[in-house]
């Protein structure tokens, strides 16, 4: 009796260290050790071949599950890729903590917010209110073009506005899309995955959906109507989580 134990216990051991290993593995991401599914397809690992071929499908198959950073909440700032940090305003102030990321160009996507200044910094303002009908989708060509400029000189950009929630997150997604070639629901997962609170407003989901069409003649998200409002698919996807949608 306590051999056929033993035995189902290293049965079920067995088991459960193979449906763990098969759902998470460890990745190599610049030099930082991420957790990312293997089922993901060819989006995984699209930093590493950005702006190269788009995949014949927009929504991927699964979506990479990052370990989220320190401080990656309201507050911190969060790093999405080698070159791109999305923080709130806050974090533009503090620049013993923009030197140690590496950041050279500030992206302040605010109004209310005056740009800190520091000494070798170069800044862009993206002088925008967050509301649904401000026009930021003027800016997302000209953002993401200075985050790829700047990365290839080896720099890094904080894109910030007040709360890093809703503006700043916008550019970072379009510039996902535009250099990255993936999905607008492939961009929010891997942001969201690296900073939880962003919420871009209804008006400005719809003028990312806008954007991602005219990149990739489709769409992978769309606008829903729910109890909540309208609202983009991917916060229906998650709605038994979701606090009132405010924006629209």
């Amino acid at each position: 009796m306590c051999h056929q134990k033993l035995r189902r216990e290293k049965r079920i051991r067995g088991r459960w260290i193979s449906a763990r290993t098969s759902v998470c593995a460890r990745v190599r991401f610049d030099g930082t050790c991420l957790a990312a599914s293997t089922a993901m397809t060819p989006g995984q690992g699209f930093f590493q071949n950005h702006h190269h071929h788009h995949r014949s499908s927009v929504v991927p198959a699964a979506v990479p599950r990052l370990l989220p950073e320190n401080g990656s909440l309201l507050g911190g700032i969060a790093q999405i890729t080698p070159n791109l940090f999305l923080s709130r305003g806050n974090v533009a102030s503090n620049r013993s903590l923009l030197l140690s990321k590496g950041i050279t160009c500030v992206v302040n996507a605010t109004i209310e917010l005056p740009n800190f200044n520091w000494p070798h910094m170069e800044y862009v303002k993206v002088p925008l209110a967050d509301m649904p009908h401000s026009p930021i989708s003027l800016y997302f060509d000209s953002v993401a073009d200075k985050i790829h400029s700047v990365g290839r000189k080896r720099g890094a950009v904080l894109v910030h506005c007040a709360a890093g929630v809703s503006r700043s997150a916008s550019l970072c997604l379009a510039y996902l899309m535009k250099y990255h070639r993936v999905s607008l629901a492939e961009a929010h997962a891997w942001v969201k995955a690296r900073r939880p609170v962003i919420r871009p407003n209804g008006g400005f989901w719809r003028q990312l959906i806008e954007y991602e069409r005219k990149l990739f003649g489709r769409n992978s998200v769309k606008m829903v109507q729910t109890p909540y409002g309208v609202i983009p698919d991917v916060y229906e996807r998650d709605r038994r989580s979701l606090a009132p949608y405010w924006g629209l």
